[in-house]
């Protein structure tokens, strides 16, 4: 539970400070050394780049491409949901809306007076 939270709230901090949607992907991976499902959050510098990986398990920022230890199964944003392929890589598979919780909290902290 602790994952998801850090996760959702990177992603939202660092919407707030300017980095574009487009870049940033909550992403539900396998986490191997704790045998259970794991949430990070993964940067694209660019849409083709190897993504980096924003996670609270690990004290640094580190490619996707050193995380052995994760198996990515999907990601999202605020517009986009993907299946993964392979380590680094997915196919954009559909819009985030068919994540009903996910839209119902975006819809939620847009409404939030800043």
């Amino acid at each position: 539970m602790t994952a998801k939270i850090f996760s959702i709230a990177k992603y939202f901090t660092l919407l707030e400070m300017g980095i574009t949607e487009n870049r940033l992907r909550i992403t539900y991976v396998k986490a191997l050394t704790l045998n259970q499902a794991h949430m990070v959050l993964t940067y694209y510098a660019t849409p083709q780049a190897m993504p980096l990986i924003l996670d609270n398990l690990l004290p640094t920022i580190r490619a996707a491409v050193e995380r052995k230890d994760l198996i990515p199964v999907y990601s999202f944003n605020g517009s986009h949901l993907w299946l993964a392929k392979a380590k680094g890589s997915s196919g954009e598979q559909s819009d985030s809306s068919k994540l009903s919780p996910w839209a119902d909290l975006t819809k939620r902290m847009l409404e939030l007076p800043l």
